[in-house]
């Protein structure tokens, strides 16, 4: 009980020192909804060729006569479609627009949004291709032709927000005629993770699943997934009571359907107040603030209470830790311990069905999936995941029945779970024969996205730090900032004109307060340099703990007067410039990207173990290549031997490093290269790319990132006395938030 009242105590704490934060992220986000869904180009997705098509020869091979040959073989053998085509790799998320969470009935076209967001859900967490189907039609029937019609393009199904009782004919129907998986993600991606919160939940109180009363508070689609998977995995269904919109379901009711007739059960109770007597487990899917205090009270020792009505959920946790500290606490919601949160769940599922080329994904993949996001949770915590979420426990226990969406290890725990459970029930027509070598093939996934900046966002948002705008008036600024705010990743002080910033915070039609998001600070002098000495003498005294400078001047002067205020961390000249590139085939951190023209072996050196140092802030082991035309002194010049020689120095200062160079690009980066040049001791393909000068260096970010159209973060400034780094006139507001939470988690 101790330890529960301390967890507790410390949640209170927690949200009492975020209340104002989060009375600002709950306003009206309208105007910042709109802008990232029109800019810079309108939706969230869009299609890329994986190929290139750049001659007559590749144009030949795309299409006409070379597409010939893959036809041909798919037609002998339509497996082989997933050799030739996309099709193994892409999911079809397809909906109606008839119950869109939150919105209702809003009809296909309007639905598109969210269809294009779950997209970019299975995008980024799973790597998975998924492209978005709104289909005006709500005949069941006809709709069910239309999305069964679709298979040959898809390699899996995923319903969304399809009203009840159709979303069940739906699916059943569409499982029978399609040989592809299709999952109604509404019903069983909440069922899923909801069941592994019980599971873990239990594990907690110390009950039996066979044993526990449950109470269930909604009868839609994910209400009917959650308790029908719960009566798999072990509830009796006599000890469960749903109550639906007319109070509990029991035995006398009449003009029930087939799907609520199952739970009707012999019982006086009538109320959900009457329900909740001596209940063991709460699952709220319905509407927020059902569940009184009096009903916490009746309900039985330690009880397990999911409430996961959005965005407010049936009892505030508040009230349950106050009246019911005893009990295990989930809810919907990313604010509070325990998330239950779908997108532990259906990302990863699907990767490993697809992996496997599953027929359907059935109940034993399911509860594949359950246990092992369940067995997750009891993990312990490694270097990588410690680095995501530092200053919060990972501990199993009453805050942490449920692993966090950001916790990289869901894809390669899940994915061959599932994809094992396809094979082991018959249902896989691609089975690996090693699960080992098939987990080991996901971990790249990992950093193939914008997954690379979460564990400086999450430290970013646990420790809110004062960061100082030396440009508090820039119309950029002031857009990052609003973002800043709603993500809890700082506290802003701008320096500027008071009067100044309030009027473009009222231009850009901001929700930005004095005093409540922001503070200003009145600039002394008119200069960069003016700026950013008054911005070291803030930090020195406190007044603000980190710094942006920018973006007002050249990035050249900026860090000139850095160099000049602040100094090195050594006393020596080793500040350096480093960027890092979000590409399609990874992630790379280029440098020195702005200030060392022609940088000595030594310096080389030292810029290295600074980037290193970097790029473990990001949880993940630096690999270093060290650049130049040739590889291992196949053609020897100054530069060449610059490259080698300071490999030399890196065995001596930093010995733990995995680095190897001189290498040419390809080298770095293309396996098979590797692989014939017989010398490279490189693990796997280079994270961390050193350059023997400025041009190359400069050149080949600017050029990777404009062709490859690569998402970049930077500059990341290096070897700094004091948290800063500039702002380019380039930088969007994105990028300003990013080194926003970059300077945040630097501070020491």
């Amino acid at each position: 009980m101790s330890a529960c009242i301390d967890f507790n105590t410390l949640q209170r704490n927690r949200l009492s020192s975020k209340n104002e934060i989060m009375t600002t992220s709950s306003d009206n986000l309208r105007d910042a909804a709109l802008h990232y869904h029109r800019t810079p180009s309108a939706g969230k997705i869009r299609v890329q060729a994986t190929k290139p098509l750049s001659n007559q020869r590749d144009l030949a091979l795309a299409y006409s006569p070379g597409v010939a040959e893959p036809c041909k073989e798919i037609e002998k053998n339509p497996l082989a479609a997933a050799d030739y085509t996309s099709r193994s790799n892409l999911v079809g998320v397809v909906t109606n627009g008839t119950a869109v969470l939150g919105l209702g009935n809003i009809g296909a076209l309007a639905s598109k949004p969210v269809m294009e967001g779950k997209a970019i859900l299975f995008k980024n967490f799973a790597d998975v291709n998924a492209y978005d189907i709104e289909v005006n039609e709500t005949d069941v029937d006809a709709f069910c032709d239309i999305v069964a019609a679709l298979e040959p393009t898809f390699g899996g199904i995923n319903l969304e927000d399809i009203k009840a009782p159709q979303c069940f004919e739906i699916e059943e129907k569409l499982r029978e005629r399609m040989n592809i998986p299709v999952f109604h993600d509404d019903q069983h991606g909440t069922a899923i993770v909801s069941a592994a919160a019980v599971i873990n939940g239990l594990k907690v109180v110390g009950k039996h699943i066979e044993d526990v009363k449950l109470v269930v508070s909604g009868a839609g689609a994910a209400a009917m997934a959650c308790t029908n998977l719960l009566l798999d995995l072990g509830v009796d269904i006599n000890n469960v009571l749903m109550l639906d919109s007319r109070g509990v379901i029991h035995s006398e009711r009449e003009n029930l359907d087939a799907t609520k007739q199952k739970f009707a059960r012999a019982t006086t109770a009538r109320t959900l107040e009457d329900a909740m007597l001596n209940c063991d487990v709460f699952l709220g899917v319905s509407q927020p603030n059902l569940v009184s205090v009096d009903m916490l009270k009746s309900m039985a020792d330690k009880p397990l209470i999911l409430a996961m009505s959005n965005p407010d959920p049936e009892v505030r946790p508040e009230l349950v830790y106050e009246h019911r500290p005893d009990a295990v606490m989930a809810t919907g919601r990313s604010d509070y311990p325990n998330q239950v949160n779908n997108v532990l769940c259906f990302p990863f599922l699907f990767r490993g069905a697809l992996d496997v080329g599953a027929t359907t994904i059935n109940q034993a993949m399911k509860i594949a999936c359950v246990n092992a996001l369940a067995e997750l949770a009891h993990s312990e915590s490694n270097e990588i995941v410690a680095s995501y979420y530092q200053n919060e426990s990972m501990l199993f226990g009453a805050g942490y029945i449920l692993p966090k969406p950001f916790d990289p290890r869901l894809i390669t725990t899940i994915a061959p779970a599932v994809a094992q459970a396809a094979i082991d029930s018959g249902v896989a027509t691609r089975p690996f024969e090693d699960i080992e070598t098939y987990r080991a093939s996901l971990e790249p996934l990992v950093y193939r996205t914008g997954n690379v900046m979460r564990p400086i966002f999450e430290k970013a948002q646990n420790i809110t730090h004062k960061v100082l705008y030396t440009d508090g008036e820039n119309e950029r600024v002031l857009r990052a900032v609003q973002d800043v705010v709603d993500q809890s990743y700082a506290r802003p002080v701008l320096l500027g004109d008071v009067q100044t910033i309030h009027t473009n915070i009222e231009k850009l039609g901001l929700r930005l307060q004095l005093n409540r998001d922001y503070e200003v600070i009145a600039p002394r002098g008119t200069t960069e340099e003016d700026r950013v000495k008054y911005a070291c003498v803030l930090i020195e005294n406190g007044t603000a703990h980190a710094a942006l400078t920018g973006p007002g001047a050249k990035l050249h002067e900026q860090i000139g007067a850095i160099e000049r205020c602040i100094g090195t961390t050594t006393g020596d000249d080793h500040m350096a410039v480093m960027h890092l590139l979000l590409l399609d085939t990874g992630t790379v951190f280029i440098a020195d990207t702005s200030i060392h023209e022609n940088p000595s072996a030594e310096e080389l050196a030292n810029i290295t173990v600074l980037a290193a140092q970097e790029v473990r802030r990001f949880g993940m082991t630096p690999r270093v290549a060290l650049l130049s035309h040739s590889s291992f002194g196949s053609h020897v010049t100054e530069s060449s031997k610059k490259m080698a020689r300071t490999k030399q120095l890196l065995a001596e200062l930093a010995p733990e490093l995995e680095v190897d160079g001189e290498m040419k690009g390809a080298t770095a980066l293309n396996a098979t290269t590797r692989e014939k040049s017989g010398k490279s001791t490189l693990s796997d393909n280079a994270n961390l790319l050193i350059m023997p000068n400025l041009d190359a260096a400069n050149i080949t970010y600017t050029v990777l990132k404009s062709m490859a159209n690569g998402i970049s973060v930077g500059p990341i400034l290096l070897g700094t006395d004091l948290p800063i780094h500039p702002i380019t006139k380039t930088t969007t507001p994105r990028g300003i938030v990013n080194l926003t939470s970059l300077v945040t988690a630097s501070v020491k």
